[in-house]
Formats: C-alpha cells, structure tokens, sequence
C-alpha cells in the first residue's frame, strides 16, 4: 500500500504518478495458513496489523452502544466514486458556454434528457440518463484540501494537518456506517474500501477505532478462500477439538470472557466456512459478458466489484480509479491538462458510471443503493498557460443517484465564471447528514471521542439536503 509523500518545493504533498496496475485483484497467496496457532485468520485489515477476526468481533462487540437507529431507511448501501484529486467542474458538469474562451474551456455543452440541464459534451451516457442524476453545483469546499479527508468524512473540521493526525479523530462516513448500521449481511464487513492507494485516497475510522476501518478490498481479492490442504470437514473437526478444550478451561479458570471468545471464534469460523466473503470479491464468477460490459480497466472492474459487494451485504464502499487521477494541473503533469489529460478519462468515467446505475436498477438494487460521485474540491475558472486548472476550493460539483433521489434536477447554481457559489450552498455537513438518514442513521446522533465525550457526528448547521429525498 503506497503511502503520499510530502516533496520539497510541493506544498500540497501529492506526488503525481499512477498507482498500480488493477492486476492486485487477481488472487494471490492465501492468507489462511494451516500449520500456525492462528492459522485460521491472518487477514490483514488496513490499518490493523496483527489484529486477528476473533478479536475484531471482540472488539466490535464490546464498543460503547449502538446509536438507534431510525425506522426509515432509504439506503441499505453506499458506493461513493472517490474522484481523486479533484475534477473540473467547467469542464464536466457546470460547463459556462457564454463565459471568455479562457474560462469556459475547450468542451462544449450537450442537452440531456432532462430539459434545461446541459453537461459536457464527452459524457453523452449521462446525458442520456440525467433523468437517474442529480447534479449539486454548489457544494463548498473550503474546508477542504488536497486530501480524501474532509469529504469522505462529510465534516468541516476534518482536515488534512500534516503532523500524522490528519482529520482530527473524526471518522469517515464508512466507518460510521460501519458502527452505528453495520453490514447488512452478517459475516460480510460493514466498509470496504477499494483503491490502489489506500494510504492516499482512503480515509477511515479516525478516534472511532481501528475496529471500524475499511477492509482493503483490493488486497482481499482471493485471500478468503480455503487454502490448499484444508477441507471444510478438517476445519470442523479443529474447530471441534478447540471446543472441548475452551470447555475444560470454563470448568477449571471459570472465566466468563471465555464463552464470548468461543463465539468471536466461531464467528470467524463461519466467516470462512459459509464462502461468502471469498465468492463476493471473485468477479471472475461474473459472467462474460457482463465483465464485457462494465470493461477491463480498472474503473470498470472497481465498479464491477462495488455492485458484487452490495449485493453480498455490505453497507459502505469507496471506490478510487488512482490516486491523483483527476487533477489536471496541466500539461506539465503526469495526468496532464484539460484536453490531454481530462479529455481521454470522460468517456470511461461516463461508461463506468452508467453502467454501474443501469446494473443496480436491472437487479433491483438501486431504489437501496445511493451512488455518490465527488472529489476533495474543484478546479479554478482561468485555465492555466500549460492548458490546465489549478486547485479551487470555494465550489465544486458532484453527483447523486439512487436510494430515493429524485432524478433530473440540478441543485444550486455558481456565477457566470463557474468559481463561485450564486445559491443554495452546501458544505461537507449536509452530505454527511444526508448520507447518514438515508442510512437510517440519526444525522443528529453522537459519538463518543477517547476520554468519553460525546461529539456530534454532523458538525454545525448542517441537515439533510432536501432536494435529494
């Protein structure tokens, strides 16, 4: 897992190269080793080395309680597309036509099916389907900065600081649903993170517990499955002889954590016997042609997969394609300006996206799923002298499908340079309430910090974003 470096002379600490090839989602060495006294479970989670599924459960089950839960659930999951490094809103989604030809960029904007809703000309798929999206074009971005952690936590006061405490303690949205809802199946994981760079494009769970951080999906690929060796019937007869062993011990030390460690044990084991985990992540048991569909690249396979997880029950998941892929700076750059860098990743962020909401709908699954489409913030009006935009924190646009969001509408508007917010703003906190009461999630709940105080998980005048449902 690659971590972001901070480089002399780069004051924003990115380092503007590919991350991986997608080719970590073919299956590699099994992780569940017979032969060591934990053979069972050596899955490693991020940011939790050495901790094993017995004491996750564990963990998890002796967490302070559960905030309640609302009777009204529009949204059973969550795929948010993490748009890393920050897309062009003049250039996708808030084109400026009659704008200077140095502001409005070289795209030309295309009707929808939607009247009166216009975007750019290289996305014509969404076009087609705008009646399925909702386009905020008024979001507030200046708490945010050159890092996932302001957004995919939805809290202004979670910021990148640079001193190994990034973000505060608050946690991603993820690991809140992770907490307060968990999976939606159980043995299946509440938040799944899928992307190249975890250290960069992920943020997780923050003071809310190394129990609630994402499983690194991409690394998960192939590592539940039985290993060579060890059959069901095996695992079963071991599990057997540890029983009667925990029940000797019962007698003699007459511990009561005992019998509560026999079921994190049990858990684990069933987590592994049942399959489920293991066939989720395998889209090689998807058909053909629909792996056709969706398409080789690697935004096509995360998408693939993110559907596949939904469907096996878990509640949250992060997608990001690469990490820096969508800031075009310009030329100079590794993923380059407008034209040269921008323009040849349209077409794929269209056919992936599309694809992913016509599967969902097909399969019964989008009126539960919500789809979210954004970056940390936008790009600047002026294109640059390289044929790029700079980073632009005061607004930028993103997109809403599923789980009950009225489709066809734009909501909130910029001026006529597309830099800054005309009406309707809206800040990280109302997409944080949004996501979490369509999650069943009580966006004016608490958390409990280390130390025992209570800390809101929605900070300042923030509530859910009407117009979405």
């Amino acid at each position: 897992m690659s971590q972001p470096k901070t480089f002399p002379n780069n004051p924003h600490g990115r380092h503007h190269q590919s991350g991986s090839s997608f080719s970590a989602f073919a299956p590699g060495s099994d992780l569940i080793r017979s032969g060591s006294r934990r053979w069972f479970l050596q899955m490693g989670m991020a940011g939790m080395a050495g901790l094993t599924l017995p004491e996750l459960l564990k963990q998890q089950a002796t967490a302070a309680p559960q905030a309640q839960i609302n009777q009204k659930v529009q949204a059973k999951s969550v795929i948010m597309i993490w748009l890393s490094g920050g897309p062009s809103q003049l250039d996708m989604w808030d084109l400026k036509p009659q704008a200077p030809k140095e502001i409005r960029g070289p795209f030309n904007p295309i009707s929808t099916s939607v009247n009166g809703i216009d975007i750019c000309e290289h996305m014509p798929k969404q076009a087609a389907m705008m009646d399925k999206f909702a386009i905020i074009r008024s979001m507030d971005a200046t708490a945010s900065n050159h890092t996932p952690t302001t957004f995919q936590a939805a809290n202004p006061k979670s910021r990148r600081t640079n001193d190994n405490r990034d973000g505060g303690g608050y946690p991603s949205m993820g690991s809140v649903a992770a907490k307060f809802r968990g999976p939606n199946v159980p043995g299946m994981p509440g938040f799944v993170a899928l992307a190249d760079s975890m250290g960069a494009d992920i943020y997780g769970a923050g003071h809310l517990g190394h129990r609630y951080e994402p499983l690194d999906g991409v690394k998960a690929a192939g590592k539940f499955g039985m290993p060579a060796g060890v059959t069901s019937s095996r695992l079963t007869d071991r599990d057997a002889l540890r029983r009667q062993f925990d029940q000797l011990r019962k007698h003699t030390e007459l511990s009561p954590e005992l019998s509560l460690q026999d079921r994190y044990v049990q858990e684990a084991y069933d987590m592994v016997l049942s399959g489920n985990v293991a066939t989720a992540f395998d889209v090689k048991q998807e058909p053909e042609k629909v792996r056709e569909k969706y398409g080789s690249h690697s935004f096509g396979q995360k998408s693939l997969l993110a559907r596949r997880l939904v469907e096996a029950g878990v509640t949250f998941i992060t997608m990001s394609d690469a990490w820096g892929h969508w800031d075009h700076h310009g030329d100079e750059v590794k993923w380059g300006g407008i034209v040269k860098g921008l323009k040849p990743m349209l077409p794929v962020l269209d056919h992936g996206i599309t694809t992913l909401i016509s599967d969902l709908e097909e399969r019964g699954l989008l009126d539960s799923t919500l789809v979210l489409v954004l970056g940390e913030f936008g790009r600047g009006p002026v294109i640059t002298k390289t044929n790029g935009r700079g980073h632009w924190t005061p607004v930028m646009s993103m997109l809403a499908a599923g789980a009950g969001v009225p489709g066809g509408q734009v909501i909130g508007a910029t001026d006529r340079r597309g830099g800054e917010i005309a009406e309707r703003r809206l800040g990280p906190g109302d997409l944080g309430a949004t996501v979490f009461k369509k999650l069943g999630i009580d966006p004016y709940g608490h958390w409990i910090k280390p130390g025992g105080r209570p800390t809101p998980l929605v900070e300042g005048p923030s509530g859910p974003i009407a117009e979405l449902g």
